[in-house]
């Protein structure tokens, strides 16, 4: 990827799945950037970058149309152009995950549509102009978009929002040559999964009943990232592509689990 340019959106710390994916990135010769949300992540990501050297990152909220424009103007002064997107932003209320699904209410649903789904289309339309023939985006997912998690609620809703975002923008973008897929991640440690109320319990059981009898790495997530930005993916897209270590296809533990 020597020559190729990335911007990777919502990095919270060392554990977060966006920053596996630019470990790939950065280790393959990608010059990446990066974007956070909120002066309190920039710290984090400092102390993540300081031994990476050509990178940079900015503070941009992806609700907002002026801090997005902001973005890729600076996109554009450092690279000039740009080859791939990692979109890995999500919220909803605690409240509205610790309820039942039912008692959405209208603000919740909109906070979490807006800031998990909209923003990848809005992402998607300021950096067009600035992708490269041959560019790709990714964002991430979850299985909570085909089935009910306890406790997920309207963030399942969300996710299935944006997994069908991801086809409509692969139908849109394609005509320019730029691919758009999800990756739809099994439970990992980071700081999103530990908001989740029961989140450990999940993540047990969810080892346990995996076709590989465990749960995925950080690292493996990074790697199929790698994968579907590179052009060893160049005819997959508007695709939803599981790392989950056999967790959903599985009807029932395998023998010989608890």
């Amino acid at each position: 990827m020597n020559g190729k340019t990335a911007l990777v959106m919502g990095v919270a710390n060392a554990r977060s799945l966006a920053w596996a994916i630019a470990e790939q990135l950065l280790a393959a010769g990608a010059r990446v950037g990066f974007s956070y949300q909120g002066e309190r992540l920039k710290g984090e990501l400092d102390k993540l970058l300081v031994d990476k050297p050509g990178t940079w990152s900015m503070q941009a909220d992806a609700t907002s149309e002026a801090d997005l424009a902001a973005l890729m103007d600076r996109v554009k002064q450092e690279f000039g152009e740009l080859d791939y997107v990692v979109h890995a932003i999500a919220f909803a209320p605690r409240a509205a995950m610790e309820g039942r699904f039912v008692e959405t209410t209208p603000d919740d649903w909109n906070t979490a549509l807006n800031v998990s789904a909209y923003t990848f289309v809005a992402v998607a339309r300021h950096a067009e102009p600035l992708l490269r023939e041959g560019g790709s985006l990714i964002t991430l997912t979850h299985h909570a978009s085909q089935q009910v998690f306890p406790k997920y609620n309207v963030m399942g809703v969300a996710k299935a929002a944006l997994e069908a975002a991801t086809r409509y923008l692969a139908s849109d973008l394609g005509a320019k040559g730029v691919r758009v897929n999800a990756v739809s991640a099994g439970p990992a440690r980071t700081v999103a999964a530990r908001s989740i109320p029961g989140f450990g319990t999940m993540f047990e059981e969810a080892g346990k009943a995996s076709a590989l009898r465990r749960n995925i790495t950080n690292d493996e997530v990074g790697k199929l990232g790698l994968y579907l930005l590179s052009d060893l993916a160049s005819g997959v897209t508007g695709q939803t592509v599981y790392v989950d270590a056999g967790a959903y296809i599985m009807a029932m533990k395998p023998q010989g689990t608890e």
